[in-house]
């Protein structure tokens, strides 16, 4: 069996640069384990498998240890390969996942998607947080998902070098590291889930579900431009609209040809 497989660099507009992701089309979805194995074999911190049908396409997403539940950048990047490459033209399409549907639509060079908002509640920092993350954080916060630790400045951000073990400790399965943005950014952020299989992602779209929240509380305002500050980097606007967060960004195609299974 041979099924086509698109690589995609998510929210930039240069090559090598955002957070890559795998997108295979098939015509129904394989078993789990075999769509695991193949999310493990390409290594890239989500494959993202499309399955169409009237007009609107089911939508996963495995990291190369587990299905998440949501996830920005492969979503970006399915919208570029159904767009760009399935059906050239199109100017929007509407996936169905385990987050209920996600509408993506053109945006000038790139893509617009209307993702859940996940807002957050401030607790007191959990034991270990502060040890693994290496700094201490001036306010926690918290989902059912994730931490959000926000730190004093971009330059404390940039400089953290967290123990990934600790990290995967928590109990949590990821934190969202987060500061006041410098030069054009209203906020920057960093993203670690080591118990996914991810240490560090490049650009996570859905940690800005709950990223926008957060800031538009803080700032007063439901507009950002934002920066994720990985080794790769990659840039994120955001919009707040009510229980929803627009979050737009451009790709890039890096990779295009078939797996045999």
């Amino acid at each position: 069996m041979r099924t086509p497989i698109f690589q995609v660099d998510a929210f930039t507009t240069r090559r090598f640069a955002g957070n890559p992701a795998a997108v295979m089309p098939l015509d129904a979805f394989l078993p789990d384990v075999t769509l695991q194995e193949i999310a493990a074999e390409n290594n890239l911190a989500e494959t993202a498998f499309l399955v169409g049908g009237d007009g609107d396409y089911q939508l996963r997403w495995f990291t190369p240890a587990t299905e998440v539940p949501l996830c920005g950048h492969a979503t970006l990047a399915s919208a570029a390969v159904v767009m760009e490459r399935l059906e050239p033209g199109r100017t929007s399409v509407v996936f169905h996942s385990a987050s209920g549907p996600l509408t993506v639509h053109r945006a000038g060079a790139g893509y617009v998607m209307d993702f859940p908002a996940r807002p957050s509640e401030r607790i007191t920092p959990p034991a270990g947080l502060a040890e693994a993350l290496g700094v201490v954080p001036i306010e926690v916060y918290a989902t059912d998902f994730n931490y959000l630790a926000v730190l004093e400045s971009a330059e404390v951000l940039r400089e953290i070098s967290p123990d990934m073990a600790a990290i995967a400790r928590l109990d949590r399965s990821a934190v969202n590291v987060t500061a006041p943005g410098d030069g054009r950014f209203d906020f920057i952020s960093r993203y670690f889930a080591p118990a996914k299989g991810i240490p560090e992602d490049p650009v996570t779209g859905s940690a800005h579900c709950m990223l926008a929240p957060y800031w538009a509380n803080r700032l007063g305002k439901t507009e950002f431009r934002a920066f994720q500050a990985s080794p790769r980097g990659g840039e994120v606007i955001c919009r707040l609209r009510g229980d929803r967060v627009e979050l737009e960004g451009s790709c890039v195609f890096f990779l295009e040809g078939e797996v045999e299974l």
